[in-house]
C-alpha cells in the first residue's frame, strides 16, 4: 500500500507540473500576442500618420500628399475623399423666426408668413424636409393678432391640399394679403435642444455628456482635435480653422459622441466635410463646417442633437450662455480628464468691436462672450465646439472661434455667429438629404 501511494504521489506532481507547465504556456502565448497586437495598433497608427495608401495600386505615399490638388496615386484616389467647400450664394426658401419658431417662405422675391389654411400633416413634413431634417415634424396654428407687425405684413396661402410629390413648398403658395383662417403655421422638426439626463474651459467647471449630449470631440487619427455639435441624427457642425493645415483625408477623422471623457472608442467616420466657401485663415471670418456623419446615430440620454436658432432670436446683451468642451484649462496649461463647462454673458457687437478690444477684425459673422476682466472663457482644443443658449430648448448660436490668449483681460472669446450662417447650414442639409 505504501508503495501505491508513492507512485499515486508522484503520477498527481507529475501532473500538477504539466498542467502549470500548460498554464504558464497558455498566459504566455496570451501576453505575445497582446504585446504584437498592441504594436500592431501602433506601426499602424504611425504608417497612417506619416503615409497614405494607395488601394488600387498597392503602393504608399506622403499623407502630405493625399488632398493635396495633385493626383499621386496611380488612379486619383488620394484626390477622391478630401475636405472640400461648398459654394452657395442664394437665399434658402424656408425659414423659422423668432422664438415662435413662425414658418416664413421665400416667394415672389419676398418672406411671407405661411397660412394655416388647407395645411396638413404633408406640408408639415415636406417644411422640414427643405430644413434638412426627416424625423419629428409637428406644426401648431398661432394666431395672427398674436404676431410682430413684421410677420403679418405678406402672407402665402397653399394653392392645394396636397403637394405633389418633389414639389417645394414655396411652389405650393400663392402670395395674399391675408389669412382666412387667422391663424399661421410654427413649426418643429427635431426633438432638438432637450437634455434628457437630469468649462476647455478657463474658469470652468466639470460636467457630464448627459446635460451637454451634442458635444462631440472630432479626431484625427484617434487624437482629439477640436469640439463639435450634433445638429440632427446626421450632420455635426464645427469651426472650418478645425480643417486647415491638417490632413484633409476624409478617413483619418473620426466624431466621438455621448463620452464624458475624451475617447477614441465607438467614433464615427465621416462621409463628408464641407467648409464655407468664404472662410479666410487670415480673418478667421466664416469660421465654420459641416461633417456628415457616415450613418444615422440614434439619440440617447449621452447622445443628442441641439437646435439651430430660428432667425432673429432675440438675445440681449449679457444674456447668459454656456460653453463647453475639453479644451486647455488655462493658457499653455493641461488637458482636463473630464468635459469642462462655463457661463459666459453675450457682448455687445458694439463693445467687441472697440479699438480698445479686438476693433475692426470683428466682422458680422462673430460675437464675442465672455469677461472684459478675464478669468473665465474657452481655449485651445474647445475649437469648433457649441455656444449654447437656453430659450424653450437649448440653441446654438455659437461655434468657438478665435481669440488673444486664453481669458485674458480685456480680450473675451470670439465665436462664429450660426444665426448669420444658417441659410448656407440649411443650402447643405437640404442638398444632403
Amino acid at each position: 500500500m505504501r508503495r501505491r501511494s508513492k507512485r499515486l504521489s508522484k503520477l498527481q506532481t507529475d501532473r500538477r507540473k504539466r498542467l502549470r507547465f500548460a498554464l504558464i504556456t497558455i498566459v504566455s502565448v496570451l501576453l505575445i500576442l497582446v504585446v504584437l497586437t498592441l504594436a500592431l495598433y501602433h506601426i499602424i497608427r504611425l504608417i497612417n500618420s506619416e503615409y497614405y495608401f494607395c488601394a488600387q495600386s498597392l503602393t504608399f505615399i506622403p499623407v502630405l500628399k493625399a488632398c493635396d490638388g495633385n493626383a499621386d496615386c496611380a488612379d486619383g484616389e488620394d484626390e477622391m475623399n478630401c475636405v472640400s467647400s461648398l459654394r452657395t450664394n442664394s437665399t434658402h426658401p424656408v425659414r423659422l423666426v423668432g422664438e415662435s419658431l413662425i414658418l416664413q417662405v421665400y416667394n415672389h422675391d419676398k418672406w411671407t408668413t405661411v397660412c394655416a389654411d388647407n395645411w396638413r400633416t404633408q406640408h408639415t413634413r415636406l417644411a422640414c424636409q427643405q430644413l434638412g431634417y426627416m424625423q419629428s415634424p409637428r406644426s401648431i396654428h398661432v394666431p395672427v393678432k398674436s404676431l410682430r407687425p413684421d410677420l403679418k405684413a405678406t402672407f402665402s396661402t397653399l394653392n392645394t391640399e396636397t403637394p405633389k410629390t418633389g414639389v417645394n413648398l414655396q411652389n405650393a403658395l400663392t402670395v395674399r394679403d391675408q389669412c382666412t383662417s387667422g391663424s399661421v403655421i410654427s413649426l418643429s422638426c427635431s426633438d432638438c435642444g432637450e437634455v434628457l439626463g437630469g468649462d476647455r474651459i478657463v474658469g470652468g467647471a466639470d460636467t457630464e455628456i448627459e446635460a451637454w449630449p451634442w458635444q462631440v470631440s472630432l479626431q484625427w487619427n484617434t487624437q482629439h482635435v477640436c469640439g463639435g455639435s450634433l445638429i440632427s441624427r446626421r450632420w455635426v457642425i464645427s469651426a472650418a480653422h478645425c480643417f486647415t493645415g491638417r490632413i484633409k483625408e476624409l478617413s483619418m477623422w473620426r466624431v466621438a459622441l455621448g463620452r464624458t471623457h475624451v475617447t477614441s472608442s465607438g467614433a464615427v467616420s465621416v462621409e463628408t466635410i464641407l467648409l464655407h466657401q468664404s472662410y479666410k485663415p487670415k480673418s478667421h471670418d466664416y469660421d465654420i463646417a459641416m461633417l456628415r456623419l457616415t450613418w444615422d446615430v440614434t439619440p440617447e440620454d449621452t447622445v443628442h442633437p441641439v437646435c439651430l436658432p430660428p432667425y432673429q432670436l432675440p438675445i440681449k446683451q449679457g444674456a447668459e450662455l454656456v460653453v463647453t468642451g475639453w479644451g486647455l484649462l488655462h493658457e499653455k496649461g493641461g488637458l482636463p480628464s473630464v468635459l469642462q463647462k462655463a457661463a459666459v454673458p453675450l457682448i455687445d457687437q458694439s463693445v467687441c468691436s472697440n479699438a480698445s478690444v479686438y476693433g475692426s477684425a470683428i466682422t458680422p459673422r462673430m460675437l464675442c462672450a465672455g469677461y472684459l476682466k478675464g478669468k473665465v472663457d474657452s481655449c485651445q482644443g474647445d475649437s469648433g465646439g457649441p455656444l449654447v443658449y437656453l430659450s424653450s430648448r437649448w440653441h446654438l448660436v455659437g461655434v468657438v472661434s478665435w481669440g488673444v490668449g486664453c481669458a485674458r483681460e480685456g480680450l473675451p472669446g470670439v465665436y462664429t455667429d450660426v444665426r448669420q450662417l444658417l441659410d448656407w447650414i440649411y443650402r447643405i442639409m437640404d442638398k444632403y438629404r
